[in-house]
C-alpha cells in the first residue's frame, strides 16, 4: 500500500493547495465529531441530572454547530478529494495512451487489444475508486479515528486500555485476508481482460462470425469466460466481506468489557453517569470510523494490482530507439544492404540487398508469406533489422528522427484503416486539413464523383471500418489519403486488389503522372500493376531469387 501511494504521489503536483483545503476540511470534521461525543457528558450530568435550564439553552445550539461544522467540513473534503482523484485518473489515463503510442508494434503484436483497453479503462476505473473516493475516506476516517480515541482516552484511560488490548487481535486475521484478497484481485482482472479481448475479437470479427455461422460458437465461449468471472469475483467478494463479521466480533467484545468495567466505576461512585455515557459514544463513534479504515485497506487491494498493471504499461520503453537528426532534404536513396530479420525467433527475411532511387518504380513480387510486406514495415521503422543496414540518402536511418522518416512515405496496404469520422479528416489524416487539396486527392483517387453524390460531400460520416462503403471505395479513400500527404516513398501493398480491372488500369495511369520526384514501390501480383515498374524482385522465403524488368 505504501508503494501505491509512492506511485501516485508526484501526480499531487499542483494538487497541493487544494489537498491542504481537504486535510483542513476532515480535520474539521473530526474535531466536530470528537466535539458531539463530549457534549454527552455536560447534556447528562448538566440537563438531566442537575437540571441547569442555562445549560438547556446553550447546549443544544452547541450541538446543532457542531453537527453543521462536521457536515461542511466531510463535504469540503470529500468535494477536493473527488476532484483531485479524477483529474489524476484523467492525467494517468491521457500518459497511459501517450506511453502506449510510443511502444514498438512488437508490444502492440504481445498484448492482445482486449487486454490493452481493460487496463486503460477497467484498471484506471479501479484506480480512481481508490484515488477519489477510497482515499478521500481513509483521510477523514483517519482523522476521525484519532480525534475519537483521542476523547475516549482524556474521559477515562482505564477503560481505554480495553480497546488498545483487543484491537490488535484483529490485525492478524484481516492481514491473512488482505494478503488472499490481493492474489484473487490479480486473477479477477486478467480475466476481466479475458472478456475485453473475447468481446473485441467477436466484434471485429462479427462479418466472419455470421458467415460462419459460429454465433452459437462465439456465445459458448464467452459464456464459459463469464462464468468463471463469476466465480473468481464471488471468492473475492466473499473475502472481502469477512471483515465485517471479523470487526463486529470485535465491537462486541470491547463493548462488552467497556460495559463491564464503566459500570462497576459508575457503581463505585469513580465517574459520573455522564462521563461514562460520553466516553460509551466516543467509543461507538469511534468504532464506525476504525471499521471503515479497514474497509478501505482491504478495497484498496483491487486498486494496488490494477496500479501495478498500469504502470508495468507507463514503464515500458520502446525497443526501437529514436534518432536525433532531421531529414531535410528530402528521400532521394533507399537501400537494403545485406537485411535479415525476423518476428520471432526465426529470421523470416535473409540478407536482402536492393537499391532504389528518386524517379524510379520498383516492384517486390512472390507468393503470400515470402516478406515483401516486411520489407515495407522495416522501411517504415515500424520494426529493426536483426543484422544490415537500412540507408537513406546514403545514411543509416536509425540516427533519423522517425517521425520525420513516415512523414515522407505513404503506405497503402490490403488492410484499410477507415476511421468513424468525415471522408475529409479521413484523407487529411495526420496532415493539416486542406479542403482543397482533400478533393484534388479524391480526384486522383478517383472517388470523387462518388463523394459528389452524398449530401454532405467530403463532410459525410463513415461508419467504423469504413462499414458504409464498398471495398473497392475504401481503397480509394485509403489511396486518396497517401497522395493527400504528397509523399516522397510512395508504398502500394496489394493497393489494387479490390479494384476492377477498369478503375485499375486508368489508377496506373496516375501512378505514371505523379511517379516525377518521387519513389515508388509496388506490391503486387497482377502483371498489368507489376508493368509500371522499372526494376522487380522476385522474392521467395525471404530471398531476392531473381530481379530485372518486368518482361
Amino acid at each position: 500500500m505504501i508503494q501505491f501511494f509512492k506511485k501516485f504521489l508526484p501526480y499531487l503536483k499542483g494538487y497541493y493547495s487544494l489537498f491542504f483545503i481537504a486535510i483542513i476540511g476532515g480535520v474539521v470534521s473530526a474535531l466536530c465529531m470528537a466535539g458531539i461525543t463530549y457534549l454527552v457528558r455536560p447534556m447528562l450530568d448538566e440537563i438531566f441530572i442537575n437540571k441547569d435550564l442555562l445549560m438547556l439553552k446553550i447546549l443544544p445550539i452547541f450541538l446543532v454547530l457542531l453537527y453543521f461544522g462536521k457536515a461542511i467540513g466531510a463535504f469540503i473534503q470529500t468535494y477536493c478529494m473527488g476532484y483531485i482523484g479524477e483529474d489524476i485518473v484523467r492525467s494517468i489515463r491521457d500518459l497511459m495512451l501517450e506511453r502506449m503510442m510510443r511502444l514498438d508494434l512488437h508490444f502492440f503484436n504481445k498484448n492482445r487489444n482486449g487486454e490493452l483497453l481493460a487496463r486503460i479503462t477497467n484498471d484506471i476505473g479501479l484506480i480512481r475508486n481508490a484515488v477519489s473516493t477510497t482515499i478521500a475516506d481513509f483521510v477523514r476516517e483517519g482523522i476521525a479515528a484519532i480525534a475519537l480515541i483521542g476523547v475516549v482516552i482524556y474521559q477515562s484511560p482505564k477503560l481505554a486500555l480495553i480497546g488498545i488490548i483487543i484491537i490488535p487481535l484483529a490485525i492478524f486475521p484481516i492481514l491473512i485476508l488482505i494478503k488472499r484478497l490481493k492474489k484473487l484481485s490479480s486473477r479477477v482482472q486478467e480475466k476481466n481482460a479475458d472478456i475485453t479481448s473475447r468481446l473485441n475479437e467477436i466484434f471485429n470479427n462479427i462479418e466472419a462470425i455470421k458467415a460462419g455461422n459460429g454465433e452459437g460458437l462465439e456465445n459458448t465461449r464467452f459464456q464459459k469466460e463469464n462464468h468463471e468471472f463469476l466465480k473468481l469475483n464471488m471468492k473475492a467478494f466473499l473475502i472481502n466481506q469477512l471483515n465485517n463479521p471479523i470487526m463486529e466480533v470485535l465491537g462486541a467484545l470491547i463493548m462488552g468489557g467497556v460495559i463491564i468495567v464503566g459500570g462497576k466505576s459508575v457503581i463505585d461512585g469513580e465517574m459520573s453517569a455522564g462521563a461514562f455515557f460520553s466516553f460509551l459514544t466516543a467509543l461507538f463513534m469511534a468504532y464506525t470510523p476504525i471499521k471503515r479504515l479497514i474497509n478501505c485497506i482491504v478495497s484498496m487491494q483491487m486498486a494496488i494490482v490494477a496500479s501495478d498493471r498500469i504502470h508495468a504499461v507507463i514503464e515500458q520503453n520502446p525497443q526501437i530507439v529514436d534518432g536525433n537528426q532531421g531529414l531535410k532534404s528530402g528521400i532521394d536513396t533507399v537501400e537494403f544492404e545485406d537485411v535479415s530479420f525476423g518476428y520471432d525467433e526465426e529470421n523470416i527475411l535473409h540478407h536482402i540487398s536492393l537499391k532504389v532511387s528518386k524517379n524510379q518504380i520498383i516492384a517486390l513480387v512472390g507468393k503470400s508469406g515470402s516478406g515483401k510486406s516486411s520489407l515495407v514495415a522495416l522501411l517504415m521503422r515500424l520494426y529493426e533489422p536483426r543484422s544490415g543496414k537500412i540507408l537513406i540518402n546514403q545514411e543509416d536511418y536509425r540516427n533519423l528522427k522517425i517521425s520525420d522518416l513516415r512523414d515522407h512515405i505513404a503506405l497503402v496496404n490490403q488492410r484499410i484503416f477507415i476511421f468513424n469520422d468525415t471522408i475529409a479528416s479521413n484523407v487529411a489524416y495526420g496532415r493539416e486539413f486542406d479542403e482543397e487539396r482533400i478533393v484534388w486527392a479524391l480526384k486522383k483517387a478517383l472517388i470523387w464523383d462518388y463523394v459528389q453524390t452524398l449530401p454532405q460531400g467530403i463532410y459525410s460520416k463513415l461508419d467504423e471500418f469504413g462499414t458504409n462503403l464498398s471495398g473497392g471505395q475504401r481503397q480509394r479513400i485509403a489511396i486518396a489519403r497517401a497522395l493527400y500527404r504528397d509523399p516522397q516513398v510512395l508504398v502500394l501493398d496489394e493497393a489494387t486488389s479490390a479494384l476492377d480491372s477498369k478503375t485499375e488500369e486508368a489508377f496506373r495511369d496516375i501512378i505514371a503522372s505523379i511517379a516525377h520526384e518521387k519513389i515508388i514501390i509496388i506490391i503486387a501480383h497482377r502483371p498489368s500493376t507489376i508493368q509500371l515498374a522499372h526494376q522487380v524482385y522476385y522474392i521467395e522465403e525471404g530471398r531476392i531469387v531473381n530481379e530485372g524488368l518486368h518482361h
